[in-house]
């Protein structure tokens, strides 16, 4: 992310090699670039890891798919602690701990209980987004702060040389601007892939609702199988 911003302010350079040219700017652009070259590289990081981390949760997920239906199947015919002892065992994927956690919680409300395990796991998942988030937000807001200092800077310039040096004065403003065009560069380079990895997560938060929905209704299934066993238990015993 950092280099696209080197590579894009390269031809507002001086002629020179293109390496020379991109650190030149960079260079004329101030003391603000320094804290926008920061906001690039922990953006890099944080896209980097989170990519990793979604792309293995989506090969857990659907390695996982098996194990996730023999639980319902094992609820259905009413032994949830044998569900519970599947999901938690290991090579679980984490699905299945989800239901796993949720299923041993039970007694307090098996919805609510699901419902929270769920919110864990997607916390987990949303881990990095804040920064990325307050990348796109700074970056630009930094960029027009090294802009309205050059420009400081330049009619400071103008006031000391008057209208006998016009084009330093409009040299200065057009460095000036190239923070703002960083900024932007920064702030649109870390934009991208959020809204894709907030899409993502959304489409997971989707499948894990419907297999929270798929639980709850098994485990009722499997309650409504105990109720006529326990009615006709009943029944034996009675004189």
């Amino acid at each position: 992310m950092h280099l696209m911003m080197l590579f894009t302010i390269t031809p507002l350079a001086a002629r020179g090699g293109a390496w020379g040219s991109a650190g030149a700017v960079f260079q004329r652009g101030g003391v603000v670039m320094w804290p926008l070259l920061a906001c690039s590289l922990l953006a890099l990081t944080v896209v980097i890891e989170r990519a990793i981390v979604l792309a293995r949760f989506k090969a857990r997920r659907r390695a996982d798919a098996a194990t996730v239906e023999a639980m319902l199947a094992l609820l259905q015919q009413d032994r949830p602690e044998e569900a519970v002892a599947l999901g938690r065992a290991a090579g679980a994927g984490p699905v299945a701990a989800l239901l796993a956690d949720g299923l041993r919680l039970r007694e307090f409300g098996l919805g609510e209980s699901l419902q929270a395990a769920a919110g864990r796991l997607l916390d987990t998942l949303r881990r990095g987004f804040a920064v990325l988030d307050t990348v796109i937000t700074l970056g630009p807001l930094l960029g027009i702060l090294g802009t309205v200092t050059g420009i400081i800077r330049s009619f400071h310039l103008l006031s000391a040389s008057g209208v006998r040096d016009p084009a330093a004065v409009t040299g200065g403003i057009a460095e000036a601007l190239l923070t703002t065009a960083a900024g932007l560069i920064v702030a649109i380079g870390a934009l991208i892939p959020f809204n894709l990895f907030v899409s993502t997560l959304r489409r997971h938060a989707r499948d894990l609702e419907q297999t929270i929905h798929q639980c709850e209704m098994a485990y009722r299934q499997g309650a409504a199988r105990r109720a006529p066993s326990a009615a006709a238990e009943r029944g034996a015993h009675e004189p």
